[in-house]
């Protein structure tokens, strides 16, 4: 059974920064790529940033520049660094896992607060 467990949320104030961690357990090989999506108050879940199973990284627009993904060696460990928040930053962070096949998983989520 895989399990992936969002970690790093909290409260931060504008031009902070924040490091989430998206940590899998179980089997997800073989590793069909992964992505962090945002929930936005009264909005829908939209992709931020993403990585490819080869690798290749990606961001939404709004978010280039200040958001970076990295995985570790394993593909176990995932993590996004948020830069210069901003209060748009708030949210609920989701880490999404894909196999290859197509089986998917989400994390329960975490929490990132931007107020001043």
């Amino acid at each position: 059974q895989v399990q992936l467990v969002e970690s790093g949320g909290g409260l931060g104030y504008p031009g902070d920064s924040l490091s989430l961690t998206c940590t899998a357990s179980g089997d997800i090989a073989p590793f069909g790529g992964m992505a962090w999506y945002r929930q936005a108050p009264g909005k829908e879940r939209e992709p931020v940033a993403g990585m490819s199973e080869s690798g290749r990284t990606d961001y939404a627009d709004s978010v280039k520049g200040r958001f970076s993904v990295s995985s570790d060696n394993t593909k176990k460990t995932f993590s996004l660094q948020i830069n210069s928040l901003t209060p748009d930053d708030t949210g609920v962070y989701y880490c999404l896992v894909v196999k290859k096949g197509g089986r998917s998983f989400w994390g329960q989520g975490t929490q990132v607060t931007v107020s001043s």
